[in-house]
């Protein structure tokens, strides 16, 4: 039995054609040793256009949720950052950790692109805060609210639901606010659509 390499959940950024740093989640599978990557973006995303164009990005590793939440939703203010040290790059001060990555083989010729790429200079910047449920409901509802355009409302909403609880029994502060900003987006949407 093949057992595929686990997906990371991370911000990654990239350059855009004006030199400005663009910020996306994505979850790369991840090798075992940490070094290598598959990123599979939509073709239409600025992350690909930037990957095909300059052929190198920054993963980052972070607890910071509702930054998390407010990058899936594409609206997150530009964060703080340092020059990348071996790639023409950003780094997030405040990322966990990081890893400077250039892509090895594109291939974009299916529905989802394939980019492996090699990470060739890494850094931890501060600790990761540890494991808690609330972080990963509210990374869970992030990635909901990517997909409203292809799931029922209806089986969204549900799922809120339930990870509402677990934020609301295991999360702080930083979690009810990131979990607040998806719900108020989740509102929205489902509003729109019943105006249509």
């Amino acid at each position: 039995m093949h057992i595929p390499q686990p997906i990371l959940e991370g911000l990654v950024t990239t350059v855009d054609p004006d030199g400005a740093m663009h910020l996306a989640p994505m979850g790369p599978r991840v090798s075992p040793d940490g070094k290598r990557l598959l990123l599979r973006p939509f073709p239409t995303s600025h992350t690909f256009q930037n990957l095909k164009r300059t052929r190198e990005g920054v993963l980052h590793v972070t607890d910071d949720v509702l930054l998390m939440a407010k990058a899936a939703l594409g609206e997150a203010p530009a964060p703080a950052s340092r020059p990348a040290e071996k790639i023409h790059g950003f780094v997030l001060v405040d990322a966990c950790r990081f890893g400077e990555f250039v892509v090895r083989t594109l291939d974009d010729s299916g529905e989802r692109v394939h980019i492996e790429a090699e990470i060739i200079h890494s850094g931890t910047l501060r600790d990761f805060w540890g494991f808690n449920r609330a972080k990963h409901a509210v990374l869970e509802a992030a990635i909901l609210s990517t997909r409203l355009h292809i799931l029922p409302i209806e089986e969204v909403e549900a799922d809120f639901a339930k990870l509402r609880v677990i934020v609301e029994k295991t999360g702080g502060p930083s979690e009810f606010e990131a979990f607040d900003y998806l719900r108020v987006h989740l509102d929205q949407v489902r509003d729109d659509w019943g105006r249509r």
